[in-house]
């Protein structure tokens, strides 16, 4: 099942026996066993029995706490694991370090990579889309990084590539009644941004959940820099796999006419774009298939989810900064 998405406010979430239920209404909305349960995602209010809390704790599942529209208020996470070794190696590593360099060069290369191949899919499947320059933009910047090694100047050709990339977002989207003009965002103010910005959401959850896994402090980055209350590290990782997840299932959402304009409702004074009840659940299902997916892992060399892959990744994370291989090899997908 993966992870569980409860999106009906004033829901109670309790156990039975060796299950997770759901209520609302005086009705049952869920009933799942919780060896099938391996993230649990409140989309506005709930209440959680104490003896549903301690069940997610004991058996290391995360709950995080997001308002309806996918802003992320605050995460239930098991304890770490004892893996003293990883978060050394971690701490090690940071400021203007050889492997802080390295693995910033790799989180970047990775991000573009991915813009690049979904630009050249595209003009692929839609020759008349002339999309060229961008790709040749992405090409270029994507050749610089092996020269750079100030992680400001990374930071400066990820924000160049990310710019090259959103210029040419408008052009990925096949359905009528969608624009996209730029990328927006606390608060998004349009169905576009509104989607993304509460797929990320979901995104981060799932990958903050892996670094607990394997035992790395999600608070410490190297791409993105420190700041109180931000997950650095789970930024970082989540960069790769922005186009390969979620940006494919934005698109996917409108041009196979999935969510259609009609469906996100406005906040009269913010001006925040969010989506409908209904078009939510169907957002979810989507973002969860894609995670369920397969594909063959090109370091790994086997058949796995995407879901699998935030922690297949990040323990090649750790195995490099443990000085057990050479390098860090971002996902990259053709």
């Amino acid at each position: 099942m993966g992870t569980l998405y409860i999106t009906h406010d004033d829901s109670f979430i309790g156990k039975t026996d060796e299950r997770l239920t759901v209520k609302a209404d005086k009705k049952q909305l869920i009933d799942v066993p919780l060896i099938k349960v391996e993230g649990v995602v409140i989309l506005g209010r709930a209440t959680v029995s104490p003896a549903a809390v301690m069940e997610l704790l004991d058996r290391k599942i995360p709950m995080s706490f997001m308002t309806g529209t996918g802003r992320f208020l605050g995460r239930l996470e098991p304890e770490l694991t004892k893996n003293i070794f990883v978060r050394r190696s971690q701490w090690d590593a940071a400021g203007e370090t050889p492997k802080a360099i390295h693995v910033v060069q790799a989180f970047v290369r990775g991000k573009l990579k991915n813009y690049r191949a979904s630009l050249m899919r595209h003009m692929r499947d839609y020759p008349d889309n002339d999309l060229q320059k961008a790709i040749d933009d992405l090409e270029r910047a994507i050749a610089s990084l092996a020269a750079i090694q100030a992680i400001a100047s990374l930071r400066g050709v990820e924000g160049h590539g990310s710019a090259v990339y959103w210029q040419a977002f408008p052009k990925l989207i096949r359905a009528d009644g969608f624009s996209f003009t730029t990328r927006n965002r606390r608060p998004p103010t349009d169905p576009v941004n509104a989607m993304l910005s509460f797929g990320y959401s979901l995104l981060r959850h799932d990958v903050q959940g892996a670094l607990n896994i394997v035992g790395f402090d999600p608070y410490l980055g190297y791409l993105h820099t420190e700041r109180y209350g931000r997950p650095s590290l789970a930024l970082d990782l989540m960069e790769e796999f922005r186009p390969l997840i979620v940006d494919a299932v934005v698109l996917s959402a409108m041009n196979r006419k999935a969510i259609a304009p009609n469906d996100f409702t406005a906040e009269p004074l913010s001006k925040a774009i969010s989506l409908s009840n209904e078009a939510r659940k169907v957002f979810l299902t989507l973002y969860e298939q894609k995670k369920q997916s397969k594909f063959k892992h090109p370091v790994m060399g086997r058949q796995c989810t995407y879901q699998e892959a935030f922690e297949l990744q990040a323990r090649l994370l750790a195995k490099y900064l443990m000085d057990e291989t050479d390098k860090y090899p971002p996902l990259v997908l053709k």
